[in-house]
């Protein structure tokens, strides 16, 4: 930050500087439109009125942008929302699966088919 502030002032400084040397009255003529000042000063409106071009030709990507984040933070929010409700559904779904007595397995009682599936090729004709 303090670099930063630095910087600034230099360059503030280097500004005064030129402007107190290039007091030199100028004439600037543009579409019929005479305006004369210090070279410093068309210099400085030059420049605004290039930043100001640059913001403006700049500002439709900007409002993209910032829609485009308003649109995935909205998104987000849903998805969270989402993923929430599912957690809720998994939790409730493992209480009830801790809540009902657990079977015993496959009941073993009977014998298993021997020999595959009825009428399998496999199977001998008697």
């Amino acid at each position: 930050m303090q670099i930063f502030l630095f910087g600034a002032l230099a360059i503030s400084l280097l500004a005064v500087v030129f402007a107190l040397q290039n007091i030199v009255p100028v004439t600037v003529t543009f579409m019929n439109v005479q305006f004369e000042g210090s070279l410093a000063l068309v210099l400085f409106v030059a420049f605004v009125a290039g930043a100001l071009v640059s913001f403006l030709a700049s500002l439709p990507t900007l409002v993209k942008g910032r829609w485009a984040g308003h649109d995935l933070r909205r998104r987000v929010t849903e998805l969270e929302a989402e993923l929430a409700q599912q957690q809720q559904l998994r939790t409730a779904e493992d209480r009830l699966r801790q809540a009902l007595p657990k079977s015993a397995g496959p009941d073993r009682s009977t014998p298993p088919h021997e020999g595959g599936r009825a009428g399998s090729p496999l199977e001998p004709k008697t």
